[in-house]
């Protein structure tokens, strides 16, 4: 079936674009939604109306998010974690978490679905995430996670207990 997009579409093509789709992907997915309309004479007619209409709608959402951008650029945040030996986490860190690490460290909020984390987070190191805000605005932001640093006797922690010898011997000083 051929619509005519009406808005960008990702993987798809830009707004007044004419394109070939399968009939269920235009029916129940992109003319429901708003993204194209079936490619009518009335419509192609349109064409130019449609592509500086989305021309201006994409230069709004840019200056809206311009300062976002600026913000998510060379942000790091840190997570501490359990992870074995090899480096695997004991759970994983998700994108509820980070969208809620953004928004104390840039102080917006994020919509999770605009992360591009195809599944959460499971190992240790350094992880690079795109941020899906406008067609041409992709910044990205790196995610470090360590290792959980323990404490207590399961820590291997170097102070051995004192003898009675030792602590007999502090009695007599003090």
């Amino acid at each position: 079936m051929k619509v005519l997009l009406t808005r960008d579409v990702d993987k798809l093509g830009k707004a007044g674009a004419l394109k070939t789709v399968a009939d269920g992907y235009a029916r129940n997915y992109l003319i429901p939604q708003g993204l194209a309309v079936y490619a009518s004479p009335g419509a192609l007619k349109q064409v130019e109306t449609i592509r500086r209409m989305e021309q201006k709608r994409q230069t709004q959402l840019a200056n809206e998010v311009a300062t976002v951008v600026d913000r998510l650029n060379g942000v790091t945040l840190k997570f501490q974690a359990r992870a074995s030996e090899t480096g695997k986490l004991y759970g994983s860190i998700t994108t509820k978490q980070v969208v809620e690490a953004l928004e104390t460290e840039i102080g917006a909020a994020i919509d999770k679905r605009k992360l591009d984390m195809r599944e959460p987070i499971r190992s240790l190191g350094l992880h690079t995430i795109r941020v899906h805000l406008a067609t041409d605005l992709n910044p990205s932001f790196d995610v470090l996670v360590e290792r959980e640093a323990l404490a207590g006797p399961e820590a291997g922690s170097a102070v051995e207990p004192e003898t009675e010898e030792q602590t007999a011997e502090a009695e007599a000083e003090a």
